[in-house]
């Protein structure tokens, strides 16, 4: 009896912590998505409808949060290292770095999409453009990762598909005030394109777990996420660059009150 009582009282395992660690991690990161996923779009609209005109720096913000993920990154290490024993700094190997070097290139360019098509649709069009990810998904997943069709991407494909094209048939009703027929039909396949382009960048990603050759943990994933959304950054960054999109962010250099709206809210 004083065995089992023992046995009862001793503190949690380090497999149990782990777990519980890894649930709270993965909620934490839903959650920020989750909410970056909504509210992200609605800013950058309202940048582009008070006169902003800077697309490269708006896709640099879409992925310039990239340093948060060092939190769980720290969390996690502190927790290896109370384990005992030596711990690695980090568990990506170099061609692992390699490919989400050009993974993060990809996502920079599907930014400046995304943001380019944001700047001529409303944010109602764009959402449901950029839903016909799922059914590309679908797609690429079973050209690249052999992923089977099943009947629900099958109808995925086939009505989103048929979706965005009435859409763009019959959109003009919701079109910006003033805004030619040109800019507006630029905007939407820029949009469908960023679609595209990261409906093509997610089997990527999943073929990059598989030829990894390492256990993929919640860790590796986050350190992947991170080199990603740095190359992201960086390539959002060259383009700012060449666009001088930058000035935004000098005071000295600042161009018109429009460019500016979010560092100098217009005064009523």
């Amino acid at each position: 009896m004083e065995v089992e009582s023992q046995q009862q009282q001793q503190p949690p395992t380090t497999n149990q912590i782990s777990k519980h660690l890894r649930w709270f991690l993965i909620a934490l990161n839903f959650t920020i998505m989750a909410i970056g996923t909504a509210v992200s779009p609605l800013l950058l609209r309202l940048y582009f409808l008070k006169g902003g005109t800077r697309k490269w720096l708006s896709s640099w913000l879409e992925t310039a949060g990239w340093p948060l993920l060092f939190i769980p990154l720290a969390i996690s290490y502190a927790h290896r290292r109370g384990g005992g024993g030596p711990t690695k700094l980090y568990l990506m190997t170099p061609p692992l770095f390699l490919a989400c070097t050009v993974l993060g290139l990809l996502v920079g360019l599907d930014d400046f999409l995304y943001a380019y098509g944001l700047s001529y649709l409303p944010v109602s069009t764009t959402s449901i453009l950029i839903s016909t990810q799922l059914g590309f998904t679908a797609l690429f997943a079973f050209l690249i990762v052999k992923q089977r069709f099943t009947s629900f991407s099958v109808n995925a494909v086939v009505l989103l598909s048929i979706g965005a094209v009435i859409l763009g048939l019959h959109a003009s009703g919701d079109r910006p005030q003033g805004e030619s027929n040109t800019l507006y039909y630029w905007g939407f396949f820029m949009t469908l394109a960023a679609a595209v382009l990261y409906a093509f960048i997610l089997p990527l990603v999943e073929l990059t777990y598989a030829k990894a050759k390492q256990v993929v943990t919640y860790t590796l994933v986050i350190e992947m996420q991170l080199v990603m959304g740095f190359f992201a950054t960086v390539f959002c960054t060259v383009g700012m660059l060449v666009n001088n999109d930058y000035s935004i962010l000098l005071p000295s250099c600042m161009g018109t009150p429009s460019d500016s709206f979010f560092f100098n809210p217009p005064h009523h």
